[in-house]
C-alpha cells in the first residue's frame, strides 16, 4: 500500500510555516490519541501516520529531500519517515514535549503517563558523510563506515530519582475557573526515565555511557543522489540512563568522475575527435559504466552533434528504468601543422566544401538540439 502525501496527512499546503505544521500536527494527534480511541486500530494507524508526517515536515532538511524526491528521498535505510514506521513508545519519547507548553494537553498527550511513569529517553542521531563513485550509484555498494558514539557502560548502578521519586513525573495543581486542575509533566531531573546514574566507572558519563568506536556496514542502494540520507535505524547514540539508541544519517557525497559528468539519471560525455575523423567518419570506442560502448561517427560530422545511447545512464532508484549515456561531439583542431600539412590545407582552403556556411541557422541548430536533448 503507497503512502500519503505527508501534507495530505496533516492537512496542511506545501508553503506551510513550521507553526501551522506543528499545529496541525497537534490537532491530528489530540484527534486520534490512542488514549481517546481505546481500542481503535484505524485511529491508532492514523496517529502514527501523524506522527511520521510531522518527523519529516518539521525538519528542514528532509522536508526539502521529500519536496524533490518523494517518499522515496527520506530516510531509505527504513525507520521513522522511511518506511519501518514509527512504533508508540517512539512517538512519545520523540513528540510528547509538543505538547509540554502548560496546556492540559501536557498530562493529555504525556507517553510517561501511559506507561505507568516512567519513559525511555532516545538517545541522540548522528550524522556522517560516505563518498560514492558514479560506479557505486550505477551498481549499489556496501561501504563500512567507522562511527563514534556513545553505549551504555559495564558496571553502572541506577537509583530512583530523587526529584520524581522514580515515577518519570512531576505533578501540579493548577487552579482554574473551573476549580483545581491536576497536571502531570515530564520530570527535568531524569527527563522522565525515572532513575538515574548511582555509582558509575570512571571515563563514563554522568549519563551512564561512554564514546565507543565500532564498524557499521551499510548498502547504498543503485540510483542514489548527492544530499540523499540513509537512516540506519539504532545506530546513532543511546539515550540517557538506559535509553533506546537514536539513529545513524548517512548523507550521500558524489566524487568527481574522471570522464562522465552527471545530469539527473543521465551521464554526459564530451568526445574529442579529429578533424579527419569527423568528415570522414569512423567507428570509435567510448567509454561507459559497464565497459567500452563502440558508436558510429558519420561522415560530416559537425562540432557540438549530440549523441544518445539509451539505457546507458544511471538506475532510478526504486525503479527498473535507466538514464541515458548522451555525447557531445568536439572536433579537435591541432595547434601545429607539419610542411606537408600546412601545404595540403592550403589547397584545400579555396574548395567550396571547405567554406564554411551561415553560422547563425546552424548555432540555432545546435541550442535546438540541445533544448531537445535535455527537456526529454
Amino acid at each position: 500500500m503507497s503512502k500519503r502525501d505527508y501534507y495530505e496527512v496533516l492537512g496542511v499546503a506545501r508553503n506551510a510555516g513550521d507553526d501551522e505544521i506543528k499545529k496541525a500536527y497537534r490537532k491530528a494527534a489530540i484527534k486520534y490519541h490512542p488514549d481517546k480511541n481505546p481500542g481503535d486500530a484505524k485511529a491508532e494507524e492514523l496517529f502514527k501516520e501523524a506522527a511520521e508526517a510531522y518527523e519529516v515536515l518539521s525538519n528542514a532538511d528532509k522536508r526539502a529531500r521529500y519536496d524533490r524526491f518523494g517518499h522515496q528521498g527520506v530516510n531509505m535505510g527504513g525507520g521513522p519517515g522511511g518506511g519501518g514506521g514509527f512504533s508508540m513508545e517512539d512517538i512519545f519519547s520523540q513528540f510528547g514535549d509538543i505538547f509540554n507548553d502548560g496546556s492540559p494537553f501536557e498530562s493529555f498527550f504525556s507517553g510517561g503517563q501511559r506507561s505507568g511513569g516512567a519513559r525511555q529517553h532516545r538517545g541522540s542521531n548522528l550524522r556522517i558523510r560516505v563518498k560514492v563513485t558514479l560506479e557505486d550509484v550505477a551498481n549499489g555498494v556496501e561501504k563500512k563506515l567507522k562511527v563514534t558514539r556513545a553505549v551504555p557502560a559495564d558496571g553502572v548502578t541506577y537509583k530512583p530519582c530523587p526529584t520524581c521519586n522514580g515515577t518519570g513525573q512531576i505533578n501540579k495543581v493548577t487552579q482554574t475557573f473551573l476549580g483545581q486542575m491536576r497536571m502531570a509533566s515530564t520530570c527535568p531531573h531524569c527527563e522522565g526515565s525515572g532513575k538515574v546514574v548511582d555509582r558509575k566507572p570512571p571515563g563514563v558519563d554522568q549519563d551512564g555511557l561512554q564514546r565507543k568506536e565500532e564498524i557499521i556496514s551499510i548498502r547504498i542502494p543503485p540510483g542514489v543522489a548527492e544530499g540523499m540520507q540513509i537512516n540506519m535505524t539504532g545506530k546513532g547514540n543511546y539515550g540517557r540512563n538506559g535509553g533506546p539508541a537514536g539513529d545513524l544519517l548517512v548523507v550521500v557525497e558524489e566524487e568527481n568522475h574522471e570522464h562522465f559528468r552527471r545530469d539527473g539519471h543521465n551521464i554526459l560525455y564530451d568526445l574529442d575527435v579529429s578533424f579527419a575523423d569527423a568528415a570522414l567518419g569512423d567507428q570509435i570506442d567510448v567509454p561507459a559504466l559497464d565497459g567500452k560502448v563502440r558508436i558510429k561517427l558519420d561522415a560530416g560530422t559537425q562540432p557540438g552533434k549530440l549523441l544518445r545511447l539509451k539505457g546507458k545512464g544511471l538506475p532510478i532508484l526504486q525503479s527498473h528504468g535507466k538514464g541515458d549515456l548522451i555525447i557531445l561531439v568536439n572536433v579537435h583542431v591541432p595547434t601545429k601543422l607539419t610542411r606537408e600539412e600546412r601545404e595540403m590545407l592550403e589547397k584545400l582552403r579555396d574548395s567550396s566544401n571547405f567554406k564554411p556556411e551561415e553560422t547563425t541557422g546552424r548555432r540555432q541548430g545546435f541550442f535546438e538540439r540541445m533544448r531537445e536533448f535535455f527537456t526529454e
